[in-house]
């Protein structure tokens, strides 16, 4: 009997886990899209699905970081807005706060845009403070050199800078495409088997039109 019964306690307890530990997994605050180019404009969405722990999110508050040249709050009927500028007159914080408590079995999302300048750091985290209708939960943390983000338990959103290139794309590394020509150039011409191949193929293709020509001349 007391087998038994700790056996059905495992399996409860069993079955529990499995519903908590991928909520808690997959607990935080993420923002898409995750990289944008120095000097351009996008549309950043902060979205989450769950409140804190039980309880329903009633605000999102984005802290924003230095090195943008301008944000735009996305007007939305679903949230109000309140932004909050610094000295500078740049907007430093955009508090989200939901007319209606989302529930946490509902996903939400807020945005805004912005603009990068070529100053504009190689990454932005944007520090987000949850709060609920009971509780709150700040998604601050930052990953140290070495660290894996993944395994921090509340993670700030981050976006990726990556710079602009004259031709308005991804910068490569000097001489990356030159030495990819190169390369593909001394491949082809250093593999015996092509050349052999390509020979091969122009031997076959002359002897196949001077059949044709004999027969032609031998019907007329």
């Amino acid at each position: 009997m007391r087998s038994t019964t700790t056996i059905t306690a495992g399996i409860i307890g069993g079955a529990i886990l499995a519903v908590v530990l991928p909520l808690a997994a997959s607990a935080h605050v993420s923002v898409s899209p995750d990289e944008l180019v120095a000097g351009d404009h996008g549309v950043l969405t902060f979205s989450f699905s769950h409140g804190c722990e039980t309880s329903p999110t009633t605000a999102l508050k984005v802290t924003i970081p230095k090195g943008l040249a301008s944000v735009s709050p996305t007007a939305d009927g679903d949230w109000t807005i309140d932004v909050e500028r610094g000295g500078d007159g740049l907007v430093s914080a955009v508090t989200y706060t939901a007319l209606t408590p989302v529930p946490i079995d509902l996903r939400g999302a807020v945005s805004m845009g912005v603009g990068l300048d070529e100053d504009t750091p190689d990454t932005l985290a944007f520090p987000v403070v949850q709060t609920c209708v009971e509780g709150s939960t700040e998604w601050t943390q930052l990953a140290k050199d070495g660290e894996d983000p993944h395994s921090l338990d509340t993670p700030a959103p981050v976006v990726t800078v990556a710079p602009a290139s004259a031709e308005g794309g991804h910068d490569m590394p000097d001489g990356h495409a030159e030495t990819s020509a190169t390369s593909d150039a001394g491949a082809t011409a250093s593999d015996p088997l092509a050349v052999a191949l390509g020979a091969g193929g122009l031997f076959a293709g002359l002897a196949a039109l001077v059949v044709a020509v004999l027969a032609y001349r031998r019907r007329a």
